[in-house]
């Protein structure tokens, strides 16, 4: 099978927020329907051009994004909440005959495909870093409050463990992920 048609029936599987201290993890899952131009790991890639990609690829693919939520995370821990996400897109995606492409290395026990690095590799998995990255992305700035979570994400950073220091956590922060601050 020649590397175009591989990439064409696949359905990519990628995430955002993973270590992040507050807000949710961000998974999402297409099938591209439509070749899309551009397309990169959203990590290499400004936010205005992720922005553009990301209507492109709503609009061009089927998709399936999920928000696991920093209680979800602190109650199940980190892998069992991946495992609950790569369950449901394998549900969603049950009629279609294209195999998930989880990019990593570690399955959680789904029974999907990894490949570290697919998010630079294939057009599917680069299209759902920037679904999981702008759909993360655009909830934490939309957070209004102390903790500058517009700037970094949630992410820590040196501000954002200040804050922490400053206020204490929210009820946005993942208390497993924020014992040692």
């Amino acid at each position: 099978m020649n590397g175009y048609l591989q990439r064409i029936i696949m359905i990519g599987i990628d995430e955002a927020g993973r270590g992040a201290l507050a807000g949710p993890m961000v998974l999402a899952a297409c099938k591209l329907n439509n070749a899309i131009n551009n397309l990169n790991d959203s990590k290499k890639l400004s936010e205005k051009k992720r922005e553009k990609l990301f209507e492109e690829i709503i609009q061009n693919s089927t998709y399936h994004i999920i928000f696991i939520d920093n209680f979800t995370i602190d109650e199940l821990g980190i892998s069992l909440s991946y495992k609950k996400a790569l369950t449901e897109f394998k549900e969603h995606f049950k009629d279609y005959n294209d195999e998930l492409l989880f990019d990593g290395n570690t399955d959680y026990k789904s029974g999907i495909k990894t490949q570290i690095n697919a998010d630079e590799i294939y057009p599917c998995v680069m299209a759902v870093s920037i679904l999981a990255k702008v759909s993360r992305d655009r909830f934490m700035k939309n957070i209004i409050n102390e903790y500058c979570f517009y700037k970094h994400k949630g992410y820590g950073t040196k501000l954002h463990k200040e804050l922490i220091q400053k206020f204490g956590l929210s009820s946005l922060h993942r208390k497993s992920f924020c014992k040692n601050i």
